[in-house]
Formats: C-alpha cells, sequence, structure tokens
C-alpha cells in the first residue's frame, strides 16, 4: 500500500504530495497525519501540493479536515504551492477550505508557521501574567 511520508523538522510536520491521491491514499494520509500531530506534539502542518494540478471536492474536504483535525491538537495548518487552476478549482466547488492558511511556497509557509506559533506563544505568556497576584 501507498504511504505519502510525513518528515518532522522542529515542531512542524511536512508533507509533500507527489502523486495523485486516489481517495484511500487521502484517507490514510488524513489519519497518518492527525495521529503525528497528536504523537509528536506538533505545532504546525505543512502540505506541499506544488505537483498537484487537478482537485476534487473530495481532496478539498480531506485538506479541510486535516486542518480542522490539526487545529483541535493545537497545530495550524498551511498549504503551499497551490498552482493556480487547483485554486479555481477548489472556489468553482465552493470549497473555501476554512482554517488553512496559503502560502506560496515552503519557505514562506514555514514562516507563517513560526509567526502563528509565537503569536500564540505572546498570548499565553500575557494570560500568565494576567494571573499573578498582586
Amino acid at each position: 500500500m501507498d504511504k505519502i511520508p510525513i518528515l518532522r523538522m522542529g515542531p512542524f510536520l511536512l508533507v509533500t504530495i507527489q502523486v495523485d491521491l486516489y481517495d484511500r491514499l487521502a484517507l490514510n494520509l488524513e489519519a497518518d497525519l492527525v495521529q503525528m500531530v497528536s504523537k509528536t506534539g506538533a505545532k504546525g502542518v505543512l502540505i506541499d501540493i506544488s505537483a498537484v494540478s487537478i482537485v476534487d471536492s473530495f481532496m478539498g474536504r480531506i485538506i479541510g479536515n486535516i486542518a480542522n483535525m490539526s487545529r483541535i491538537l493545537d497545530a495550524e495548518t498551511v498549504v503551499v504551492g497551490m498552482q493556480p487552476a487547483v485554486a479555481i478549482t477548489l472556489v468553482e466547488l465552493g470549497l473555501p477550505l476554512k482554517g488553512v492558511y496559503t502560502a506560496l511556497d515552503v519557505e514562506k509557509g514555514m514562516n507563517l508557521l513560526r509567526s502563528k506559533i509565537s503569536l500564540v506563544e505572546d498570548e499565553d505568556v500575557n494570560e500568565e501574567d494576567d494571573n499573578i497576584p498582586v
């Protein structure tokens, strides 16, 4: 059975989709990614779809599901490398991918994840400051 590799890069998980995702492979990726987020405590998931030229509504829902499940597990999701035809198709299918951040390439996606994490850490520090007894 095919598997899409999931690489850990510090507090992030990186997935590069290099093949056409058929339904079973997409479902396996979804399950594997969510399990890895939970197991590693990853704070971000970066999905590189630059090699993907065609998406359907099922694939769009899988990406949205990954983002929603990751968010529940305290991780943000960024999709990078989306080709214009893929973006057009997602809009035409009515799949806005709520909760999914996008960036042009992996470098920009990693920077976006880093900024999201630092914002969350800053908010946590500020909340702790509010709880200091006077």
